[in-house]
């Protein structure tokens, strides 16, 4: 092991060093240092699944004609990566729960809220939605230094071209290259850049209301447009007796939490859960309650929730980022049976393809499907 990467662990030099895979693609690597036994402990995912446009934003600063390493940088959608981690100084601001774990597993700095100031590099890895990539070229031009590189890389199948020719209509002229099916470009600016196209593109990084609703979201975060279907169904059927401490896991903007709040006077409590910490601050705005105390977690669901809960809502996810993952809505209900009391209630909404039957008489809970449509079904359930 090279000493860089060993610095960039935290490990002193002269420990001594135990090294193993894992199972999930993963290298553990322990220390024993001189003075303190077992005293650092690191672990590095290589695991690529998601981070093809992390590998090949870094060509940008490894390939041939690569660009200088500043002395400072901002990264937007920060995902942690070696060669990251030897930079001089390098911010990560993370709206999403898992990646920031990962970011500050990595021994990396991480803003919680998008941070001030002006840096000579703005990284970008944006999510899935237009608005939001438009939204973040802003907030990444707002964040420039004066004569500063953006740096963006998205999967070839997540609109890169696109989003290349847009970043290009404000900038003038783009340098990029692509590998692994993803496009990295880059932007520097030479003062004649259009201002008034990242003005456009700065209305998407404000909230916004949903017509015909008091509810406020942002560009980004789940059913940002519009109140999604599947809340929707299980809103409709809702009983009003919820009673005691509910949880909402993977609430979102606060949709169901509010319709509860509104519905079931019997409510003490409701504690909302999301990994998405924009579509939290949201639900701050969307949830007002003299009646019942309400909780807001920046968690990630999948790592256990504590309870114990007489009732628990579920719209579950089922996508890591652009990614189908059915097990992601496994394990959502795995927590909530785990943060269930005995007797206590599952209100679930699923599409309808997603075999969550199976798992519900997996936990050995009684179960029953209570409506459907051609997209969701609705499941209740309790504990024995």
């Amino acid at each position: 092991m090279s000493a860089a990467f060993l610095w960039a662990l935290g490990i002193p030099a002269g420990s001594r060093l135990w090294v193993a895979a894992t199972p999930k693609d993963r290298i553990v690597v322990r220390a024993e240092t001189r003075n303190q036994e077992w005293r650092s402990y690191r672990e590095c995912s290589s695991n690529r699944r998601m981070d093809a446009a992390l590998e090949t934003l870094m060509l940008i600063f490894s390939a041939e004609e690569a660009v200088a390493v500043p002395d400072r940088a901002l990264f937007l959608g920060a995902s942690p990566h070696p060669d990251l981690c030897v930079w001089p100084q390098i911010t990560g601001w993370q709206p999403l729960k898992p990646l920031a774990a990962a970011w500050d597993s990595a021994g990396l700095p991480r803003s919680d809220n998008l941070p001030d100031g002006r840096w000579p590099l703005v990284l970008i890895l944006p999510g899935k939605s237009r608005d939001e990539t438009l939204a973040w070229f802003a907030l990444a031009r707002d964040r420039l230094a004066p004569g500063g590189r953006i740096a963006v890389a998205m999967p070839n199948t997540a609109g890169a071209g696109r989003f290349e020719k847009e970043l290009a209509s404000a900038t003038g002229s783009v340098a990029s290259l692509q590998k692994h099916k993803c496009r990295a470009f880059h932007a520097v600016d030479d003062g004649q850049w259009d201002e008034g196209r990242f003005n456009q593109w700065r209305q998407w990084a404000y909230p916004r209301q949903i017509s015909g609703t008091s509810f406020t979201t942002c560009a980004g975060i789940f059913s940002s447009g519009h109140v999604d279907p599947g809340s929707q169904l299980l809103a409709n059927h809702l009983p009003s007796n919820l009673s005691g401490a509910v949880a909402d896991l993977g609430a979102g903007w606060g949709f169901l939490s509010a319709v509860a709040v509104a519905r079931c006077p019997l409510i003490k409590r409701i504690d909302l859960f999301e990994a998405d910490a924009r579509a939290l601050a949201c639900a701050r705005e969307n949830l007002l309650s003299e009646r019942c105390e309400l909780g807001f977690h920046w968690h990630d669901v999948t790592q256990g929730v504590a309870g114990p809960y007489d009732v628990i809502l579920m719209n579950p996810p089922f996508h890591t980022g652009q990614v189908k993952d059915v097990d992601l809505g496994a394990a959502f209900l795995s927590c909530a049976v785990a943060a269930l009391r005995r007797g206590g209630r599952i209100f679930l909404v699923a599409n309808r393809q997603l075999p969550f039957e199976a798992l519900l008489d997996a936990h050995g809970l009684n179960w029953r499907q209570v409506a459907e449509d051609p997209t969701y079904k609705l499941l209740f359930a309790r504990k024995r």
